[in-house]
């Protein structure tokens, strides 16, 4: 498979496809300033290639793509966090650049998107196992796990060895009877309400996941402001587990 680091794909976009400029945008506004991990770019087969930040370590027990929320960036605040912190702490992550709608779009105009969303997380996928990592789990938030959702309930569920959604935001797992891979539910004290509202059911639709838990961080927001370090703690501790 190839894949190529080089120039953008068409800046124009159908009504209903990806701000691809938007993109662009981000990038170029984000990888000048990239000290831990490598930017690099992969190919969809529409020819379009999107922004990834890898960071290998060279004794990893497994890949994590890591997949951020709605309208932002695979550098953004949260998810800088997490993919460097993960790749110091015994793993090599792929943080990649979703398909993002104009800033001022709605949460329901991103659903048009799954389907290249789902797309790009094969194609992150295909590059961690290309480079030698035998297993492969997902850590996303917001958005981004609604998007990994679509994914695995739509021929993703065998490629992945575990799943972390940090506060889904639309608050319930679709499809959860495609989950295969253990699950880590995992959001603020103080998330959003709709993710608060049905953590009982996010909780009943995991349980039949071998190695599936829930967690609520104290204190924590929807983004995890002043709380990164216990969010990473969380998800190192599960992924130390479900990928051993």
């Amino acid at each position: 498979m190839s894949f190529l680091f080089c120039a953008w794909a068409g800046a124009q976009s159908p009504p209903q496809s990806p701000d691809y400029a938007r993109e662009k945008r981000w990038a170029d506004e984000i990888t000048p300033a990239i000290i831990v991990g490598k930017p690099l770019y992969l190919a969809l087969k529409s020819g379009h290639k999107f922004l990834a930040i890898h960071t290998p370590n060279a004794t990893a027990r497994a890949g994590v793509i890591v997949v951020h929320g709605m309208g932002v960036h695979p550098d953004w605040n949260v998810i800088n966090a997490l993919r460097s912190q993960l790749a110091d702490q015994g793993y090599t992550t792929l943080s990649v650049q979703m398909p993002v709608r104009a800033a001022d779009a709605k949460a329901g105009q991103y659903l048009a998107l799954f389907p290249e969303a789902a797309e790009r997380l094969q194609t992150a996928v295909n590059f961690l196992r290309d480079n030698g990592n035998r297993k492969i789990a997902i850590v996303s938030h917001g958005m981004g796990a609604r998007m990994v959702n679509h994914f695995i309930a739509n021929s993703g569920a065998g490629a992945i060895d575990a799943w972390v959604a940090a506060g889904i935001s639309s608050g319930e797992f679709a499809q959860a009877e495609t989950f295969k891979a253990p699950v880590l539910d995992i959001f603020g004290e103080n998330d959003s309400p709709a993710v608060l509202a049905h953590a009982a059911k996010r909780a009943d639709a995991i349980r039949r996941v071998r190695g599936s838990e829930q967690v609520s961080v104290a204190g924590a927001d929807h983004d995890f402001n002043s709380a990164q370090s216990e969010l990473v703690k969380h998800v190192k501790r599960f992924l130390d587990h479900a990928t051993r």
